[in-house]
């Protein structure tokens, strides 16, 4: 075990982070998977060099999880070019009420941060926000922020998104788990930031800049788009499909062989989002977009993705090597000894590397590769699933100025920095302490063994 090798890559993500957090973060998580390989001794039993083993780790996550975030990325910016994305947000107004404008916000943001990126998913509601401070003369700043109540938690709690997605393969928690436990979490966490965005409107309230109406979409077009079924099926059919898989391994027994094969065969997580991806591209054409629109929202999707690929794929490499580097042996009486106090913990180290550094995303993939090695090679007693959740909690923990969010939310709500500070980055801290509880209390209520 070479203490030293660790201590030194922390310094790289945190120093990194305050000093030149705009430096691409894939930079910063491969240095520091380089470090811990260069000061941890070759092994006898497997010579192996540094830039091998930085390699195999991140050749090891881009294989578990490329395929799924690059089709997650075509279902977003499929769906959201279809219109898909302003039919759900319709049918939620419709649902709750022109006057419950905010919880519909809330809903949606919570719904489309599933397929979506948050920022996206920020850019595409907030004319909603405006064009109901335009109808009514308040509650502006409730919108904005129901919104981003909404989105960020499933952002960090649900996959597809690639936080959530990462931490459940590093923790060894199947997908269907996580996403059940990260609803679960997600909306009692996103109720207790919109309890908050209520309160914060009555104390500040907030009318938006006029510089703030420019947006990517129009509120008046939110009716516009496909028929809600086919908006949903993209978002349904992977979640359906992993469910299935993952149930039928415990009732494998009652379910005809062929049956079981297709469920299985469908089921697996590249295969599901692929079919996902392929239903968004058709249901785009259908919606008669021509050739060069379709191919143009898969090449920014494609884009995208791939700058995400190499970003966690590089947090993955950082994980291997603390494992080669002895953080298992050194924690293995830690994961019993610890019990439910790996969920608090895993909480707070998420939270100093976000607030350290500016990305949630970041956070969670470096809090992942530190916690792996305690669950996997220990015996904890409690299950990964929460402690995977409480790195999504604690991953809204820390938004201010040296994150990139703070900068669209503040930018395009027409917020200053200090409104922003004491609204929108308390509100996603509420949320994320609100999660750590009930993440605590499931696992009591609900562990899983």
């Amino acid at each position: 075990m070479t203490p030293l090798a660790i201590l030194v890559a922390a310094l790289v993500v945190v120093v990194g982070g305050v000093l030149a957090f705009r430096l691409h973060p894939f930079l910063i998580l491969i240095a520091a998977a380089f470090v811990v390989a260069a000061l941890t001794p070759v092994d006898a039993a497997r010579p192996v060099g540094p830039g091998q083993r930085v390699a195999e780790g991140f050749g090891k996550t881009a294989l578990d999880i490329g395929i799924v975030i690059a089709m997650a990325s075509i279902l977003g910016s499929c769906l959201s070019a279809a219109g898909g994305d302003r039919r759900i947000v319709a049918a939620i107004q419709r649902c709750v009420g022109e006057r419950h404008t905010p919880l519909a916000l809330l809903l949606a943001g919570f719904v489309l941060g599933i397929p979506m990126f948050a920022e996206t998913v920020f850019y595409l509601l907030l004319p909603l926000a405006r064009a109901a401070w335009e109808r009514t003369g308040r509650g502006y700043l409730v919108c904005v922020l129901a919104i981003v109540a909404g989105a960020t938690m499933t952002h960090s709690l649900v996959p597809p998104t690639p936080g959530p997605l990462f931490v459940a393969d590093a923790l060894g928690v199947d997908i269907a788990t996580m996403s059940g436990v990260g609803l679960v979490v997600g909306i009692i966490a996103a109720l207790g930031g919109y309890a908050y965005a209520r309160w914060a409107d009555g104390r500040w309230p907030l009318e938006p800049a006029r510089s703030a109406a420019a947006t990517r979409a129009s509120a008046t077009a939110a009716g516009s788009g496909p028929p809600l079924w086919a908006a949903l099926l993209p978002i349904l059919l992977p979640l359906v499909l992993i469910s299935l898989e993952s149930l039928s391994r415990s009732t494998a027994d009652a379910i005809p062989a062929s049956a079981l094969a297709a469920v299985r065969i469908l089921g697996d997580k590249n295969v599901a989002l692929s079919l996902a991806a392929l239903v968004s591209i058709v249901l785009l054409a259908a919606c008669g977009a021509g050739m060069p629109a379709v191919r143009g929202s898969i090449a920014e999707a494609v884009t995208e993705a791939g700058n995400i690929i190499l970003v966690i794929a590089a947090g993955g490499a950082l994980g291997v090597t603390l494992r080669e580097a002895g953080l298992g042996q050194v924690s293995t009486g830690l994961a019993a000894a610890a019990g439910l106090g790996l969920i608090p913990l895993a909480w707070l180290l998420t939270a100093v590397i976000r607030m350290a550094q500016g990305s949630a995303t970041v956070a969670m993939i470096t809090a992942a590769g530190v916690m792996a090695p305690i669950l996997l090679d220990g015996t904890p007693a409690v299950h990964p699933v929460y402690v995977a959740i409480a790195i999504g909690c604690g991953s809204k923990v820390g938004m201010w100025m040296n994150d990139s969010g703070f900068w669209v939310i503040s930018r395009m709500s027409g917020m200053s920095e200090v409104q922003t500070l004491r609204t929108a980055s308390v509100m996603v801290a509420v949320e994320g302490t609100i999660g750590l509880i009930a993440t605590l209390c499931l696992a009591v209520a609900w562990p899983l063994r």
